[in-house]
């Protein structure tokens, strides 16, 4: 990334012109860089008053708009999405040419209605609000919009003129604003007339950037003239979508870089991250997308059920098969199938299954007819198939097969700050019209305690967690509504205390940090009082009683899982039926002790 600061009054727009330029030649990890959305927005909020801003991408298959950067909005803003026929405000910003400052006494509610300002102040409704719809021609691109508190404020931008980008001048308009600039630079008297011709520069350079983003995300070449702005820009570079944490960002780039293939796919994680949410991801971005996506989840299918589930039967092929059945794998014929769970495949079944890998046939039961399918297979669980092909519980060329391209999807504590309240955004946002609010938000203790919670159930955890606390802060604030927008729906704020989370944290770090507690007690009991029976004090006697509290836990665990996996002959699953766990869980705390 360019490290020298972006211009602040002296050539806007030549010297923004040459920093995005240089932006998007150099390169991080081998590949472009993504348009820089916040600098842009960041770089006209500059030259313009107000405590807030927004700079969203329009969807048309949704009819949504997509935040890609915000300026004096809480951080789960970007992980919002605002359909157009929710927010009549924002649907009439992009049905206007230029720019359409509201009234102030306008009775159309603000989307950002208590959201400005101290989360507890005295007036969080937005009282001077205007936006710009963003247009190639005549596609909308996107919006602009811009709030302040203070009525007023936004005037400026009513004089203003921002000229839609045809198709025939988006090679040139860089350079064509680049020269006006200049020429109205030479004409120090007219020096009024110059910061405004500079306001609409600046304002004009979002919809350059938006429309050579929409091209390159399509597959279209560059104009001429635009080349030079984004010369060699992988497709990942080339998204609209804001950019990602590094964990995220190296999966999206693997989901890339393996979509438009039919190699089989084994995508893993812990529970709740989000797999099927990839596994569709992969779907939709595959020369496949157009032929059926089908789910099949073999750990809810009893054992006698799963390879009639699988490839079919035939009437009469055992009791109460009273028709046919075609099965997954033809139902999926030319599409993708989708094995959730693959890890509770009966181990029994699994020859079968390589066998329709490997040759792409299939027989039912009862049929004496060999049935070829064309099905691209995508294979997910939670569990570590590694520890269970070591455990003798699932073939190893089954695996081998399976994982031809391996994803693993990071939990949520791996994905950093701006990712998790992206995804908080995304539930309060649906919280809020679920539930009907004018609006929903976090303090920012609560945005802390959110962040500094480990989520052992990843995001689904963090959904239900949200789910929860927008409901008991409608009811908790709802006897004494003080905040209404302009439609009379309520703005409830989330305080930490309604996020339940401090005691849940204090349980979760005891089962991150006191991973064999329970077998302690089941298999020494309970340590009181600081008298330990001997194979307690086996156990404990080499940990050294300067060690903190976590290292401690970890030196137990460490000895104690080393005991019972060496008296379980090194067989983990025996090991994780004594401990009374899960084994894929076991084998992961193993090798992070550092046991295997």
């Amino acid at each position: 990334m360019p490290e020298t600061p972006l211009p602040r009054n002296d050539t806007p727009l030549a010297a923004l012109n040459a920093w995005l330029a240089a932006w998007l030649t150099e390169e991080e990890g081998g590949k472009r860089r993504a348009l820089p959305w916040t600098r842009l927005l960041a770089a006209i909020m500059q030259r313009l008053p107000g405590e807030a801003a927004t700079l969203m991408r329009y969807l048309p298959e949704r009819d949504e708009l997509l935040p890609l950067a915000t300026h004096g909005l809480p951080a789960e803003v970007r992980g919002r999405r605002f359909a157009l026929s929710e927010h009549p405000r924002l649907k009439a910003i992009a049905e206007h040419t230029g720019v359409y400052r509201f009234a102030v006494d306008s009775d159309l509610p603000d989307p950002f209605d208590g959201l400005l300002g101290e989360v507890h102040g005295p007036d969080l409704l937005v009282h001077d609000c205007a936006g710009i719809a963003l247009r190639e021609g005549d596609r909308l691109l996107g919006v602009m919009t811009f709030d302040a508190l203070t009525p007023g404020v936004l005037a400026p931008l009513e004089a203003l003129e921002i000229r839609q980008i045809g198709d025939a001048e988006l090679a040139d308009v860089l350079a064509q604003e680049h020269q006006e600039h200049q020429e109205h630079q030479e004409h120090q008297e007219h020096q009024e007339h110059q910061e405004h011709q500079e306001l609409h520069d600046l304002l004009t350079l979002p919809t350059c950037c938006l429309a050579l983003a929409s091209r390159l995300e399509r597959g279209a070449a560059p104009l001429t003239g635009m080349a030079a702005l984004a010369p060699g820009m992988t497709p990942q570079a080339q998204r609209t979508c804001p950019q990602r944490g590094p964990a995220m960002a190296r999966l999206e780039a693997q989901l890339e870089a393996v979509a438009d293939t039919d190699m089989t796919v084994l995508v893993t994680g812990e529970t709740g991250v989000g797999k099927e949410g990839v596994v569709q991801q992969l779907h939709d971005a595959s020369r496949r997308a157009s032929r059926p996506l089908v789910r099949i989840n073999c750990a809810a299918l009893a054992p006698e059920l799963v390879e009639s589930a699988l490839f079919g039967h035939r009437r009469g092929a055992f009791s109460g098969a009273s028709h046919d059945h075609r099965g997954h794998f033809v139902m999926a014929d030319g599409g993708t199938l989708l094995l959730d769970e693959i890890g509770e495949l009966p181990l029994a079944l699994q020859p079968k299954l390589l066998r329709v890998l490997q040759e792409g046939e299939l027989q039912p039961l009862g049929s004496d007819r060999v049935v070829r399918v064309d099905v691209r297979v995508i294979a997910a669980t939670n569990r570590d198939l590694e520890a269970e092909v070591a455990a003798g519980h699932f073939r190893e060329d089954l695996y081998h097969r399976l994982s031809v391209y391996p994803l693993r999807v990071p939990p949520l504590r791996e994905r950093g700050r701006a990712d998790l309240l992206a995804l908080a955004g995304t539930f309060l946002e649906h919280n809020r019209t679920r539930l009907g609010l004018g609006n929903l938000r976090l303090t920012p203790a609560a945005e802390h305690l959110l962040c500094d919670y480990p989520w052992p159930g990843n995001v689904r955890e963090l959904e239900h967690c949200l789910s929860r606390a927008a409901l008991h802060a409608r009811l908790a604030q709802g006897a004494h509504p003080t905040r209404l927008r302009a439609d009379g729906r309520q703005l409830v704020v989330i305080t930490p205390e309604l996020l339940g989370l401090e005691a849940s944290a204090e349980v979760a770090h005891e089962q991150a940090g006191g991973f064999a507690l329970h077998a302690a007690q089941e298999g020494y009991g309970t340590i009181q009082a600081g008298r330990a029976n001997p194979a307690q004090r086996h156990v404990l006697q080499d940990i050294d009683e300067a060690l903190g509290l976590r290292d401690a836990t970890e030196a137990f665990q460490r000895e104690h899982i080393s005991r019972v996996w060496l008296a379980s002959d090194r067989n983990w699953a025996e090991a994780a039926r004594r401990l009374k766990v899960d084994r894929g869980n076991l084998y992961r705390q193993a090798r992070r002790l550092g046991i295997v």
